[in-house]
Formats: structure tokens, sequence, C-alpha cells
């Protein structure tokens, strides 16, 4: 007779941090999965240390076997797409279960009592509390490692979530390039002068980190002008914006972050690109101290591959060709560092406006991935 699964609040920091290190003994043996940095978990998760609880209520759970931890989840309401977008969605991540379709379920039985209790009309997942935290189950690519990004998980979650009627809802692709060779450079060159001679463009020649702060509430009203119309939009606060801002520039160099500005020294274009850092987070082993910060360091400066974090273009700019000035200076920096390959993050299979950025590459699908819904019933 299989023992009662026991389902808790998580309350206090000691619950928090039981939550995020969760993962950590899951995946022990797993190669593949990427550990994020346990205080930047703890920012993310701690109503006292995130302002995005102003606008959003969240509930995390964890579940017991025999005085084992054997699952944890979050649930979460994000107002701001209730109240502006009329979407009465709740969302679930963090989602970890050990193979036992009986700990999903418990788990699952809570999320769907806060959705009910906050009026929800679907719970969807894995998602966080924006569009700036991991989102989307692994689908496809269980033998690749995941960017800093994104998520990893066993090929069961998605069964568990099917066989407690939940289905497919949003999907997502993610491409893997190689640096392009000589004679494409030249003629990505070459067409990159081309625009910025043609619409009077120029990029931001930046030599900090901070020469970035200026521009970031500009960057931040052309990601909502770029990415407002997806389906997993959700609107973003100035406070937000300031966390975002002290949590992750310090880990960005200033030659991945491209800024197109045009003649007026308004910005029409932007991507951030980083440095694949998924091995070096391996060896910190979710710590910045005492080898975290010098593994990380490290692969920042010296590295074969880097993810195309963000890319933003104005839809007054979209289809002028500004792509080509963000790759030619993109292409110039990997050549520089020794960049061999690169891989998006993941895209809605929706979003052919960005997809087509890459065809000119001969980009490959390695990894495929999708939340997952269901609709609640009515009590």
């Amino acid at each position: 007779m299989q023992s009662k699964i026991i389902v808790k609040p998580v309350c206090t920091r000691r619950d928090y941090i039981t939550f995020v290190k969760f993962p950590f003994k899951l995946y022990r043996k797993n190669c593949l999965w990427v550990p994020p940095l346990i205080i930047d978990e703890l920012n993310t998760l701690m109503p006292s240390r995130n302002p995005v609880y102003k606008n959003a209520d969240a509930e995390l759970f964890l579940a017991f076997q025999n005085n084992v931890l054997v699952g944890r989840i979050a649930i979460i309401i994000n107002w701001l797409e209730v109240n502006k977008l009329k979407k009465r969605r709740a969302r679930f991540g963090w989602y970890d279960v050990i193979d036992d379709i009986s700990v999903s379920r418990v788990l699952f039985d809570q999320v769907e009592k806060f959705a009910h209790k906050h009026k929800a009309e679907i719970i969807e997942g894995p998602m966080g509390f924006s569009n700036f935290e991991k989102a989307g189950l692994l689908t496809y690519g269980y033998d690749k490692m995941p960017t800093m990004a994104t998520l990893y998980n066993n090929q069961y979650y998605v069964n568990h979530l099917r066989e407690l009627g939940f289905k497919e809802s949003l999907k997502w692709v993610e491409y893997e390039i190689d640096y392009p060779d000589e004679e494409k450079r030249k003629v990505l060159k070459k067409f990159s002068d081309l625009i910025k001679k043609r619409y009077k463009l120029k990029i931001v020649k930046l030599r900090s980190s901070k020469e970035v702060i200026p521009y970031l509430y500009e960057l931040f009203e052309l990601i909502e002008a770029s990415y407002k119309l997806l389906e997993t939009y959700v609107p973003i606060e100035k406070s937000q914006i300031e966390n975002y801002k002290n949590r992750f520039l310090k880990f960005i160099s200033p030659e991945y972050i491209k800024l197109v500005i045009n003649n007026d020294g308004k910005l029409v274009a932007f991507s951030v690109t980083i440095p694949s850092l998924e091995k070096a987070l391996i060896k910190a082993k979710g710590k910045l101290y005492p080898l975290g910060i010098f593994y990380l360091t490290r692969a920042l400066r010296k590295n074969n591959k880097a993810a195309f974090y963000l890319i933003g273009i104005h839809p007054l700019y979209l289809g002028k060709g500004i792509p080509s000035i963000i790759f030619d200076e993109m292409a110039t920096v990997f050549s520089k560092n020794g960049i061999q390959t690169f891989e998006t993050n993941p895209e809605l299979e929706t979003n052919i406006e960005v997809q087509q950025l890459w065809k000119r590459y001969e980009p490959r699908i390695h990894k495929k991935r999708a939340t997952f819904s269901r609709v609640l019933s009515v009590k």
C-alpha cells in the first residue's frame, strides 16, 4: 500500500531554500540539467525580494512522502495579465517531481484550489511571473543541454500532465546556428552598411554595462512594442525593470549588447547575447562563492558558444533589413572571441517574423518545448 503524500505550503525562509534546492537532488545524476543560482531563485520567489508581488499573488507547495521531499510547484496569478489583458489565467511553474503520477496529482489539486479561489478560468504552465522567467516544458531534445534561460525536465513530466488532462498549448522551437563562413560575412557586411546608410542608423558603442542604463527604459519600451502581441506577453512595471537591471546587468558583457539608434538618437533595435554559461553553472553548483564567480567570469571571457537571449525591433522598422546590422556586429564579436556556434532562445512556432531572421544561416531545430493548459471546471 502506497504511503500518503503530504503537501505543505512554503512559508519560512527555510521552506524557500528547500523549494529551490529540490531539483539539485532530483537531477544530481543528470549531466544535462543546468542548476540555477540559488540566490537568483530566492530573489525571484520570495515576496520580500521581488517587486512583481505588487501585482501578483503566488503560492508555493512542497510534496512529501514518508518525510522525503518528492515534488514542488508554484502557482501564480499575475493581476496585470488578468486586469489589463483580460486573461483569467493561473500560471504554474517551478514544477518538479519524481516519476510518480500520484505526486503530480496532489500538487495539481492544490494548484486547482488556488486557481478557483482567484476565479481563474484556465491553468497553464510552466510559466513564471512574466516573460523574463523560464517557460515551456522540453518536449524534444532531451539529449541537449538547455541554455541558462530555459528549462530542462525529464520526459515523464509531459506524460504526467497529459494523464492529468492537460493539453499542449503554446509551442516553441529553438535553433542552433553555426558562425557564418567568410563569403556570408562579406554579404552580411555589405548589406548592413547599405541599411545603416539608407535609414541613417548607427550602433551605440558601449564600453561598460553601466552605459546601457540611460537606454534601459527605452529598451523595455521596445520590448513591449516587439512582444505585446505574443500570447505570453505580460506588461512590465518600472519596479520590475529596476529589479532586472540589478540582477542581470552585471552578468552581461557590453560587447554582447547591441543597440541600434536612428538619426534622432532613438532606439530602433537591440539584441542581448550571452556566452554560454551552462557548463560554468554546473561547476558552480548553484553558488556564486567561493568559486562560482570565477567559473562564470571565465566562461564570459573564453567560450566557443553563445545564446541569443533577446532581440527586439521597433514595429516601424520591421522588414527593413535591420537584423543584418545586429548580425554583422555580432559576427565581429563572435570572430574576435572564438564563438563558433550560437543558439536562439525559445521562439513561438507562430512567431514567423522572428524565425525569418535566421533563414540565411541554415538554422537547425534542436529543441522544442510547450506549455500545457487545462480549462477549469465551474464550481
